[in-house]
């Protein structure tokens, strides 16, 4: 059977990454799906190397030593915290090789249809016996490269299917393409590679979603011209009209929503790398293109359902999003200084610990582990509370307390130990702002509102670790700061922590 090496490699490599991503929905096989992953895709790329079309060897190889120099600088020098960055940029690059693999092979269609049209032939055609006819030259068939082949093979509506399959690939790319490169500068907090402004809040141009809609219709128009014949203009017209959508679209989304938006992108990244195998003809890249794309959409929508966002609202750019003045938070913060935190620590029997983002910026999961076996060994009940969008990555809160060698059996989500706050004598908040935020509940016009929250004020004392006053990631205020059990413990969580456990003896 011709080929039979590769797509036995192929389906292995796709059994490998099922099973990757199966292993990933748990702490305890995190580890090995991992390593799942890393085989199949090393299979891949063997396969692919040996496989049809294979050649250029020393390009191919200086590439691969290449990117995995990347890859090994990234793996070693990137912090956890920047990790959500990271995913973003890494989406822009699949992105853009959509867009480079759909000018391919809209490229190789044009010069094969020259070909046959300085023959005297017409690319497609089939002959009587329903065969697609190349009426190529043996040495000129022989000539055209891999993927060239494929495509003289094609009659004239498999060739129309391409066209479609090519223009999905380029137009998706392109807004994945802005949106995650929008995303990362959100995320890094800096727009120093970008020659505009970005933020946490919420822009749009004016026009609003209109220019959305507009920019989405002219990208159906470019696709009907292309398709009957306009030329490669039309593309480069839909590309343009793709990479607005996606800067648009995100940089209407607001801080408070960006772990949605980074999932969303990685539902387009997959379905950019399906794209890109259908253009192909890469049976491998299909089917991991629509298990990425289709895990991320998933994830998405829970992730919507758990902040009681509309999904749709999320993936146009905040449409529909609550509006209004907010409610005032009166009163006063007041602090406490670590002697306090301590006081009321060796009187509690109960005790929640809610890490977030901040955590993960001190770097402090080590000291919340070692704070947690020392009142664990004074006989008090400790667990800890995680929101399903704490942090600014799915998971986020869940791979540093596993990194810290926290219990598995202790780390509790968030419908499992809400019921538990009003009995809890102390919570300890590390850094977390919009997911123990009252105003989701108390107040309509906060853009947080209607998100289910842990409710940690509920609790008999509340201790929060903060560097400072400010506002949180998403720049809405939190009550809970304000209220008369709650009490701010300002510093860096691990410097913090250092003195709390000096009196923890």
């Amino acid at each position: 059977m011709e080929n039979a090496f590769t797509i036995a490699a192929y389906v292995v490599a796709a059994i490998l990454f099922i099973l990757s991503l199966g292993g990933l929905s748990g702490q305890e096989s995190a580890k090995r799906a991992v390593w799942y992953g890393i085989v199949g895709m090393a299979v891949a790329v063997l396969a692919t190397l040996v496989g049809p079309g294979s050649g250029l060897w020393l390009a191919s190889l200086v590439l691969i030593a290449g990117g995995a120099a990347v890859g090994y600088q990234l793996a070693t020098r990137v912090e956890m915290t920047q990790m959500p960055e990271l995913v973003a940029i890494m989406h822009s690059l699949v992105g853009l090789a959509a867009v480079f693999v759909g000018f391919n092979a809209d490229l190789m269609i044009n010069y094969i249809a020259d070909v046959y049209a300085a023959r005297g032939l017409v690319l497609g055609a089939v002959g009587e016996d329903g065969i697609t006819a190349t009426g190529l030259p043996k040495e000129a068939y022989d000539g055209l490269s891999a993927f060239g082949q494929l495509i003289a093979k094609k009659s004239s509506v498999e060739i129309g299917i391409l066209r479609v399959e090519l223009v999905l690939g380029i137009w998706i790319g392109a807004v994945t393409f802005t949106g995650s490169v929008i995303a990362y500068a959100k995320l890094a907090g800096s727009s120093s590679m970008l020659p505009f402004e970005v933020d946490t809040s919420a822009r749009k141009l004016p026009g609003g979603h209109m220019l959305n809609a507009g920019a989405a219709a002219l990208s159906l128009i470019m696709l009907i011209i292309y398709l009957t014949g306009g030329g490669s203009w039309a593309l480069v017209v839909l590309t343009l009209a793709g990479l607005f959508i996606g800067y648009h679209l995100i940089m209407g989304i607001g801080g408070a929503d960006m772990p949605v938006v980074v999932s969303m992108l990685n539902s387009y990244s997959g379905w950019a790398a399906a794209a890109i195998g259908f253009s192909l003809g890469n049976d491998l890249l299909i089917v991991v293109g629509a298990l990425v794309g289709s895990s991320g959409a998933i994830l998405s929508y829970i992730m919507c359902k758990a902040m009681n966002r509309s999904f749709i609202s999320v993936i146009l750019g905040g449409f529909g999003g609550p509006a209004g003045e907010q409610m005032a938070v009166e009163g006063e913060q007041v602090a406490i200084e670590a002697d306090g935190v301590a006081a009321a620590l060796e009187e509690a029997s109960s005790v929640v610990i809610v890490p977030g983002y901040g955590m993960a910026v001190a770097q402090a999961q080590n000291n919340v582990a070692e704070l947690t076996r020392r009142l664990r060994g004074k006989g008090k009940e400790v667990r800890f509370a995680i929101h399903p969008v704490a942090g600014r990555l799915p998971g986020h809160m869940n791979v540093l307390l596993a990194e810290a060698k926290v219990p598995y059996d202790i780390v509790m989500e968030m419908e499992e130990i809400n019921d538990d706050f009003p009995d809890t004598d102390v919570v300890i908040v590390i850094g977390s702002n919009d997911i123990v935020n009252p105003a989701a509940q108390d107040d309509p016009n906060s853009p947080i509102a209607g998100m289910p929250v842990l409710e940690v004020w509920k609790a008999g004392q509340v201790f929060v670790s903060k560097r400072g006053q400010g506002t949180g990631y998403s720049g809405i205020e939190n009550p809970l700061f304000f209220k008369d059990n709650t009490r701010m413990f300002y510093g860096d969580a691990k410097q913090s922590l250092d003195k709390l456990l000096g009196m923890l003896e």
